[in-house]
């Protein structure tokens, strides 16, 4: 924010950063441990007398002074250049923090080039005593600016209790610095007897040769296992989070980390092969190839080091974007204004791709090139859309703090991701394809109030069953959907009848042999075919059956129901024939339709990439599945991909626990894993935090403009959306993850942590609730039956079980259920989309002929046979209806 940036888009900051430091880190250990190398080859030599050690030695030393004062110097000189202009914040923080512990490295580094410059034009001019101790002088200067920078670099990733206390000593000796000392003076002994093997293989003499060969081997032999157990002491002293991050949560660092052991038994057993009977050109061959795995080593420990630092350069202080978080805050207010060197100060709808532009230089581009060979933005970002860009830039530094929180505002966040789609991987906006949805009639069973004997209602008790088959990768709710129905004998008291009648259920024509979309039939029938994680029960009914009889109610749970007709394109309602009939003689007493809606309109693709699969309006294809096992499987160690990739595609309810017996479907999950609905709703709540009720169509089919339609109840038509009830996507998540926290899932808090509540006051004030069985309870705001407060809210205000649910609920004399008369959940009459009025109101048209609450505007006749002179039978208030 307080300086310019240095445009390296092709490249990015970190890739100069990588190659000079890796560059200068190798030769500088190898300064340290050279000078070991040097003065106790020489004590050898003079102690056996051997002048070919001798003249090895003198050449080795001038190697060394080249490649360590000349290069080391230089390219450490290219380091603070490099970090100078890249991060410039985090520089002056390390120059000022440790002024005198610079200044102290830099006398040493001094000390070094002038002891080195004695030893070797000294070599043959010094007596052999004082020879030794210019080179013991040199070897402890060496050591010196090693242990003084190891505790000054070492600061920047775990400064311990500096930021408390601000002590110099504190933050010196942090507590990576001896493990890390151990660790770096190791390597600094190893790369002394690799390069120990480079200079050995050209001396003349075969004894000398042999003899410097077998020494420098034994240097890397005995290295090797106190770099391993040094690495888990390091590894072991960092911060619990950090720990965490390095051993389990970064895909990044896990091929690193699984390197660094195999590196160093490549180089032992290099080193041991290097002092066999092999030809001298192979020998000379391994060891440029020992060499290349000795700087191979250094850079995956550098590596591993400066990835444990995200999101920061220093840790808790300074982002890697070289900002501090408290210039950010509030990190949701304008950027750009605050930015000193920024172009653009406001976004508008014209200067969109610029502030974008400017945003990117500033938040971006110090880790990420554009199209370069390191970290390139495009490999992350090109298969998303700029609102699924727009979702990853909320969420990020929440869940997974590797990358530092997006500071701006909302008109920001916007304008950098329509920049990384659009200017950087030149997509073009995507306009939604418009949908064709027209109203169906539909040809109704006649009734007439005056002589029907029975009345026949059918309901769906779920409103839409949502399920994805997501072609043979994975299901996220199998497709079994529900029906229920009631018989009333029609009477001056009219009764619920179960005993002796059957009512069964027929699917329309075109879902009875569903070929046309035989990707995901297929998948649908493996599913039914109980070809699941053995903890997942599901019935798997046939599309045509009997429904089971109980208490007051007849029930069809399972039904394999998807939006595909055989004749092909969507249609998300189809309308299913119930029909009772006498169990003894067969004569059927009532017929009706209900609609089990079913839907695979989930927007996945929004943040996942890939499109909608079918038609262009509704299911996931086969490249937005692969994307969510990709990501599944890199946060959580999974191996979703590959078991899909062999034909065993995997239910997301064989791990994590759902029950829906309304729709035939019951897991018990695997122990310690949150709920199904916990954690879908807890992982992507940090992505989808501050929206409105657009945030919840991103996975749910109740966008208006979608195929489905499926929020279409007389809420919706008065403009109560989901918040109302269920609370922001924030809200609703909290409610579901308190459940589970209280339940000792500890994946829970950590879901919980980025969320605020936007309903309540705080976190604490959220009540928790299990999934499907506590849900708003109508009651909460039609009190005593009455019509809602303007601005009631259920949220908060769950259901005692499921019995509570309005699904299960029945009216007061306990015989019908609130939804034969009210209409299913979020189809309660009046309830109109874009299919038109008869479908959404089956009960209402057939028996009142208008759409309505069954029995409203005084139509008691539907179940009575005789004019009812008032009264709130069924429930209070019932007589305004």
């Amino acid at each position: 924010m307080e300086y310019p940036v240095w445009q390296l888009s092709a490249f990015g900051g970190g890739f100069w950063i990588i190659v000079i430091a890796v560059l200068h880190v190798y030769v500088a250990h190898f300064a340290v441990g050279g000078g070991l190398f040097l003065v106790l080859t020489e004590r050898k030599a003079r102690r056996l007398g051997s002048k070919p050690l001798l003249d090895y030695l003198h050449r080795h030393t001038r190697f060394f002074l080249l490649l360590t004062m000349v290069f080391g110097g230089l390219s450490g000189v290219g380091i603070w250049l490099t970090i100078s202009v890249l991060s410039p914040q985090a520089t002056l923080t390390l120059v000022r923090t440790f002024a005198w512990g610079w200044a102290t490295e830099w006398a040493f580094f001094a000390g070094e080039i002038a002891a080195l410059l004695v030893y070797y034009y000294g070599f043959d001019r010094l007596d052999a005593k004082t020879h030794l101790r210019v080179g013991w002088l040199y070897f402890l200067f060496a050591f010196l600016s090693l242990f003084t920078v190891n505790g000054l670099i070492g600061f920047m990733l775990t400064p311990g209790d500096w930021p408390v206390t601000h002590d110099f000593w504190d933050g010196f000796f942090n507590p990576t610095f001896w493990p890390s000392l151990v660790l770096r003076s190791a390597l600094a002994l190893l790369l002394a007897g690799l390069f120990g093997f480079a200079t050995a293989l050209g001396i003349p003499d075969a004894k000398a040769r042999e003899t410097m060969l077998r020494g420098a081997c034994r240097w890397v032999v005995a290295c090797a296992p106190v770099l391993l157990l040094s690495g888990w002491w390091y590894v072991g002293v960092l911060p619990e989070a950090v720990r965490d991050f390095v051993l389990r949560r970064s895909g990044e660092i896990a091929a690193w980390r699984t390197s660094y052991p195999f590196l160093l038994v490549a180089l032992a057993a290099g080193a041991m092969a290097l002092v066999t009977g092999l030809p001298l050109p192979l020998r000379r061959a391994l060891t440029v190839i020992l060499l290349v795995l000795g700087l191979g080593l250094v850079g995956t420990f550098e590596t591993i080091r400066e990835a444990a630092r995200k999101p920061w350069l220093v840790h808790g202080q300074i982002w890697s974007t070289d900002i501090r978080p408290g210039q950010a805050a509030p990190y949701d207010a304008p950027f750009l204004p605050r930015a000193r060197f920024a172009k653009v100060k406001q976004v508008t709808a014209q200067n969109g791709q610029e502030a974008g532009r400017e945003l990117y230089a500033m938040q971006c581009l110090a880790c990420h090139s554009v199209g370069g060979p390191f970290k390139d933005i495009r490999a992350y970002t090109a298969h998303i859309d700029a609102p699924g860009l727009e979702a990853y830039l909320t969420g990020q530094g929440k869940l997974f703090t590797h990358m530092p929180p997006f500071l701006g505002s909302a008109e920001e966040k916007a304008a950098l991701a329509a920049y990384l789609a659009q200017g950087i991987n030149g997509q073009k906006p995507v306009a939604q394809k418009p949908v064709d949805v027209t109203p169906t009639a539909i040809d109704l069973p006649p009734f007439d109030a005056a002589s029907a004997p029975y009345l026949l209602i059918g309901f769906n008790s779920l409103g839409v069953v949502a399920t994805a088959g997501c072609d043979g990768s994975f299901s996220l709710g199998v497709p079994g959907n529900t029906l229920a129905a009631v018989l009333v004998k029609r009477d001056v008291m009219p009764e619920v009848v179960t005993q002796d009648v059957t009512v069964t259920y027929e699917a329309p024509e075109g879902f009875k042999h569903p070929a046309a979309r035989s990707d995901f039939w297929k998948y649908a029938k493996e599913i039914i075919g109980k070809k699941l994680d053995a903890d997942v029960s599901f019935t798997g009914l046939a599309p045509d059956g009997t429904m089971a009889a109980g208490d007051k109610l007849y029930s069809a749970a399972g039904i394999p129901v998807t939006p595909y007709p055989d004749k092909g394109g969507v249609d998300p309602y189809p309308v299913f024939t119930l029909t009772a009939k006498d169990a003894k003689t067969g004569e059927t007493l009532a017929v009706t339709k209900a609609l089990a809606p079913a839907s695979t309109e989930m927007r996945c693709f929004t943040c996942h990439g890939g499109a909608f699969a079918v038609d262009g309006v509704t299911g996931v294809s086969a490249d937005t599945a692969k994307g969510i096992l990709a990501v599944h499987d890199k946060r959580n160690g999974t191996d979703l991909a590959s078991r899909a990739r062999a034909g065993a595609p995997v239910t997301c309810q064989g791990c994590h626990q759902s029950a829906s017996p309304n729709a035939g479907i019951d897991s018990k999950g695997l122990p310690g894993l949150l709920s199904l609905s916990a954690a879908v709703h807890g992982f992507h709540a940090s992505y989808l935090a501050g929206g409105d009720a657009t945030a919840c169509s991103n996975c749910h089919p109740t966008s208006p403009d979608g195929v489905t339609q499926a929020q279409r109840d007389n809420h919706a038509a008065a403009g109560i959306g989901c918040a109302r009830c269920h609370g922001y996507m924030e809200d609703h998540a909290l409610s579901l993850l308190a459940f589970e926290k209280a339940a000792g899932k500890p994946a829970a808090a950590r879901l919980m942590a980025p969320l605020s509540p936007r309903s309540v006051a705080a976190v604490a004030d959220v009540r928790p609730r299990a999934a499907w069985t506590q849900e708003p309870d109508c009651l909460t705001c039609h009190k005593d039956f009455t019509r809602p407060e303007a601005k009631a809210s259920a949220f908060n205000t769950w259901t005692k079980d499921a019995a509570g649910l309005f699904r299960n609920r029945k009216e007061d004399t306990g015989n019908i259920p609130c939804a034969a008369c009210h209409g299913s959940p979020h189809a309660t009459f009046v309830a109109a989309n874009g299919y038109g009025l008869d479908g959404n109101n089956i009960p209402a048209m057939q028996y009142m002929g208008f759409p309505g609450v069954v029995g409203s505007a005084k139509r008691c006749d539907v179940c009575h046979t005789v004019e009812m002179q008032g009264g709130d039978v069924h429930h209070p208030n019932m007589e305004r209806e």
